[in-house]
């Protein structure tokens, strides 16, 4: 009865997962722009989704991944609302800068919001403030480009960290790398796609070697994949990475079911790590790199992928032992309990072929 008991709330936790939407990275863009005499303008960008969550609008159509322009220009109004509640421009010792009249305008898949701040009757550094999204989601990043053209400078808000200075020097090399390492691991737990492909991996894992290989070898393959296609050097469209993504997932899932050797399984992590780097690559360029640190930016968010799948690892293959231990008839000599390790295997299948037909069709 105990492990009935487990597996169900197994199945249940991995079965919630089914309605969540891989690679879910909770971002909005802002482009803050100085201008003469003061006057600054804003641009903030808003996944037709996320405007509908904030806003209780319905403007997203998604399964044409697409905003309708009729219903942005018949919902303008609150999604507006939202948006000027969440933003300020003032100085640093907390006078208001004075905001022109707001406006929205569709953009494919999503909106912008524009305005424009006058500051020329206040005196001191200009500082934007934003709580886009963060109100409702402590996860959630905005990324902000302070001037024009490609040599702005970036900036990344979160919850914690809510206001940019227009005026002040660009962010240190450690606070950037600090920002890149949380979000690699930020996304290697939100990515439930790469999530599942680990756990996967290991549901046989009884020793630490192999897990170590394992491990290493999907490291080296995203690696490299991720540093050559978020450089440009070779770039593979999304409507073929996610769909192989899924695929690298039904494969190593199905696998479970005819062998049980995990020694040689660091040759598969090998090959679809390669596939999985790619995956990483579109969240990396979805984020940006500031254009003055581009390798420690990149450097830090593979280091913070490479924890978080370490952290993912280090919880599951423990707590699977721990399960051999409780339902071994001779604790002396426990062994992986196959129903456990077939059933988890089915759940990821089946996950992996959700995600493989929906990215297909969305293709």
């Amino acid at each position: 009865m105990r492990l009935r008991r487990v597996l169900l709330e197994l199945a249940v936790a991995l079965g919630v997962m089914v309605e969540a939407r891989a690679h879910q990275v909770n971002l909005s863009t802002a482009r803050v722009t100085l201008g003469d005499n003061r006057s600054v303008s804003i641009e903030v960008g808003l996944k037709g989704s996320d405007a509908d969550r904030l806003a209780g609008t319905r403007i997203f159509d998604a399964p044409r991944d697409q905003v309708d322009p009729a219903l942005v220009q018949a919902s303008a109004a609150l999604i507006i609302a939202y948006v000027a509640a969440h933003i300020a421009v003032a100085t640093t010792d907390g006078k208001a800068c004075v905001p022109d009249e707001p406006a929205l305008v569709p953009d494919g898949d999503g909106v912008i919001f524009r305005n424009r701040f006058g500051c020329g009757d206040v005196d001191g550094d200009i500082v934007y403030r934003s709580t886009v999204l963060t109100d409702v989601d402590a996860a959630a990043r905005q990324v902000v480009l302070i001037g024009t053209g490609d040599n702005a400078q970036q900036g990344l808000l979160d919850a914690a960290n809510t206001t940019v200075t227009l005026s002040a020097p660009a962010p240190s090399l450690l606070s950037t790398m600090e920002r890149y390492l949380l979000a690699g691991i930020e996304h290697i737990f939100l990515g439930y796609d790469h999530f599942a492909f680990l756990v996967a991996v290991v549901l046989w894992a009884r020793r630490l070697v192999p897990v170590i290989k394992v491990v290493t070898a999907f490291t080296v393959a995203h690696s490299i994949t991720l540093s050559l296609a978020t450089l440009q050097i070779v770039v593979i469209p999304s409507s073929v990475v996610e769909p192989a993504i899924a695929a690298s997932i039904i494969f190593v899932a199905m696998e479970n079911f005819f062998t049980r050797d995990i020694d040689g399984r660091w040759r598969v992590t090998l090959a679809f790590g390669l596939i999985h780097g790619f995956g990483f690559a579109g969240a990396l360029r979805e984020i940006g790199l500031p254009t003055n640190a581009v390798a420690p930016a990149l450097a830090a968010f593979n280091i913070g992928v490479e924890i978080g799948q370490v952290a993912i690892v280090a919880m599951v293959v423990p707590v699977l032992i721990a399960l051999d231990q409780l339902t071994a008839v001779d604790r002396s000599k426990p062994v992986r309990a196959a129903g456990l390790v077939y059933l988890l295997s089915a759940l990821i299948a089946a996950l992996g072929s959700y995600w493989f037909f929906t990215r297909v069709l969305d293709a």
